[in-house]
């Protein structure tokens, strides 16, 4: 007989494993001509005000830059991220990526084709791919997200959430994380838990 100390981890994508501020903010600069120095890091999850946007420039710039620009393409993955989820796959962890990219109708298409291509080009495993705005309808044993409304939202589901560290989730309690060596670590810490709770097998038994 044997046991599984299986644990699924939901991983959200942009700033979290990509660097979508930075592939926005070229993209936005590069539409205005603004010096992409002006457009300060967010520090606030309302529709980047602090560049001078509303909510409608925000969203036609967003689709801009994920039509015409191919920012879930282009974007840089942050560091360590790969090798994190390498560790994490090979320990036994199921990488269920999740996230909330389909948003514009029109747009599906190159969103999950260039969100898919990025997986590949980056060397990120994963078992899933999931786009959906409800996370906590995506079953998973531990998120990692940095978005203050998904994790308030994962949370009072019940579920557990790490809060990836961000200048405008700072007032979220944690567990917080600042880097990929940091959930590497925190995960693995998890599942050893789990494996330390599991039964052990009768032929191992005294």
């Amino acid at each position: 007989m044997t046991f599984d100390a299986h644990l699924v981890l939901g991983v959200d994508l942009d700033a979290v494993c990509a660097d979508y501020e930075s592939a926005f903010r070229a993209s936005v600069a590069r539409r205005t001509g603004r010096d992409p120095a002006e457009l300060r890091p967010q520090t606030v999850m309302d529709a980047y005000s602090e560049w001078g946007m509303s909510f409608p420039e925000f969203e036609d710039a967003h689709r801009r830059a994920v039509l015409e620009d191919r920012i879930f393409r282009e974007m840089e993955p942050l560091p360590g991220v790969s090798e994190a989820l390498w560790q994490l796959s090979d320990e036994g962890v199921w990488i269920r990526i999740i996230t909330h990219r389909l948003i514009f109708n029109g747009a599906h298409e190159v969103s999950a084709a260039d969100t898919a291509w990025w997986l590949d080009h980056h060397r990120i495993p994963y078992r899933d791919l999931c786009f959906i705005g409800d996370k906590p309808d995506v079953g998973a044993d531990v998120y990692i997200d940095d978005s203050p409304r998904n994790i308030a939202g994962l949370r009072a589901a019940g579920r557990t959430a790490i809060v990836f560290d961000q200048p405008y989730n700072r007032d979220l309690a944690g567990p917080r994380v600042g880097s990929w060596s940091e959930i590497t670590a925190f995960v693995l810490g998890l599942l050893e838990g789990r494996r330390a709770q599991l039964p052990l097998p009768l032929e191992d038994r005294p």
